[in-house]
């Protein structure tokens, strides 16, 4: 069994973008990266549209606007010092698989800004999707030291995809 990806398509312009199989990948190449098995965690992922990511920006961060990736650890595993490694979570079973966590990812905010980078979109929203997944197991960018680890790691996954540094 590998990793549970639950995708929630209220946006259909993701289906046909291919976010689902892109997840799956993200997630995998995320867990092998952190030296985790394939199997025994579970994310859930809204694919939405900017209007629907506004409002939760606005009712969990107090934010009034688009945005492009929200996510929402299901427990805190953030690093107890500045610049240190999150603490990673223990992989559940096929049966009760271990949740990560939300991530809810907009199109029109996704599209917009791989546009107006120049970059191809497949490209951006892989990005993103690890950086959010990131996100589920304590990774933070807050601090600087902090930043660069997980800037450092999302660069690194990214170049064994085949997708060139975003930053």
């Amino acid at each position: 069994m590998d990793m549970i990806v639950d995708c929630v398509f209220e946006d259909e312009r993701w289906q046909s973008f291919g976010l689902e199989p892109m997840a799956e990948r993200a997630a995998r190449a995320v867990l092998a990266a952190l030296g985790l098995g394939e199997a025994g965690f579970a994310i859930s992922l809204l694919a939405c549209d900017d209007a629907r990511i506004a409002g939760l920006n606005t009712e969990f961060r107090g934010k009034a606007k688009a945005t492009n990736v929200l996510s929402w650890p299901s427990d805190e595993r953030g690093a107890e010092e500045i610049g240190g490694l999150p603490d990673l979570p223990e992989p559940g079973d096929a049966d009760d698989p271990e949740e990560l966590g939300d991530i809810a990812i907009a199109y029109e905010t996704c599209m917009a800004e791989a546009a107006g980078q120049g970059k191809p979109p497949q490209d951006h929203v892989m990005h993103l999707l690890i950086h959010g997944m990131l996100h589920l197991f304590g990774y933070d960018h807050i601090e600087d030291a902090d930043a660069q680890l997980m800037e450092g790691l999302e660069t690194r996954i990214l170049a064994g995809m085949g997708i060139s540094d975003p930053y």
